[in-house]
């Protein structure tokens, strides 16, 4: 599947004790279908699943929105004007989701569909903020520890040494750490949809990007792992993983759809972490059938 231009139409604003969130989202399709929500990670934003929303666009009422701090949404900023806080837990990313959830005003649950670190916003909007979904699909995510990248311990150990790289240095970091998510490669096109918002005089800058880096060196679950087993129980779950992700490595994808109480475990072959790049088709066929299943 190639790009495909979808626009994020719609800003969401909101605050909760210490910050204020500015999030842009979009609605696409029959708004009497059934709600579909797809999630994103990090370095991503709501781009990568474009493809994905415009061919189930058909059956579905799709809802796509970039996090604060990705793709067209700002940063979260603090009320008290300091630095907004190190999410590792991605407590707060999950909190301005919360909101923007209730803010759909859904006629009937949604089905939900997340990457990488989308998982674990995904699992506390549903265990920690009451959000019920008709069904979950995890693909590659960022769920159970240990976590983190070598990479995400140099950045962390030494960020006021990569602050002072050039941006254009950094950039040529942001694009090869990029690359890395796929197994066949992918087109400059493509690569182009999600370094940009990283580069000096995107959306969010390098700045933003080395900051990702050193949060992603500090995720946790907290004690949220321990209340994994209570998602199967209470709907459908599907772990779909890319069988030759070298980030996270497919034997995750196993232990995490025993600790979820899954209902099936695919593995998708000849696809690295970007999924939806490597092997679009097969993805898309196992989720469509996935979807239809749980309607």
């Amino acid at each position: 599947m190639g790009e495909k231009k979808v626009e994020l139409d719609a800003v969401f604003s909101c605050s909760n004790s210490t910050h204020h969130f500015d999030i842009h989202w979009t609605r696409i399709g029959d708004a009497t279908k059934p709600p579909l929500v797809f999630i994103h990670g990090t370095p991503w934003s709501s781009v990568e699943w474009h493809d994905l929303a415009l061919v189930l666009r058909d059956h579905f009422c799709i809802y796509l929105y970039d996090h604060p701090g990705f793709g067209h949404s700002p940063q979260p900023r603090r009320l008290d004007g300091k630095e907004p806080d190190l999410d590792g837990s991605l407590a707060l990313r999950a909190q301005a989701s919360a909101a923007l959830f209730d803010h759909f005003k859904f006629s009937q649950p949604p089905h939900v569909v997340a990457h990488d670190n989308g998982g674990l916003v995904s699992l506390r909007l549903f265990l920690e903020h009451g959000i019920k979904f008709v069904s979950l699909c995890l693909m590659d995510v960022v769920a159970m520890g240990p976590f983190g990248l070598p990479i995400f311990n140099v950045v962390a150990n030494n960020q006021s040494v990569f602050e002072q790289i050039p941006a254009r240095f950094v950039d040529g970091f942001v694009r090869s750490y990029i690359r890395g998510a796929s197994h066949k490669g992918m087109s400059p096109e493509v690569e182009d949809s999600f370094a940009q918002q990283w580069s000096e005089g995107g959306t969010q800058g390098p700045a933003r990007f080395l900051q990702e880096m050193v949060q992603a060196h500090n995720r946790t679950t907290g004690d949220l792992e321990k209340r994994y087993g209570d998602v199967g129980k209470q709907i459908p779950v599907k772990v779909m993983w890319g069988a030759n992700d070298s980030w996270l490595p497919p034997e995750i994808a196993h232990r995490l759809a025993t600790a979820l109480n899954a209902q099936k475990v695919v593995l998708i072959e000849e696809a690295g972490h970007l999924v939806q790049y490597d092997n679009p088709s097969k993805l898309a066929f196992e989720l469509g059938i996935w979807l239809m299943q749980q309607a």
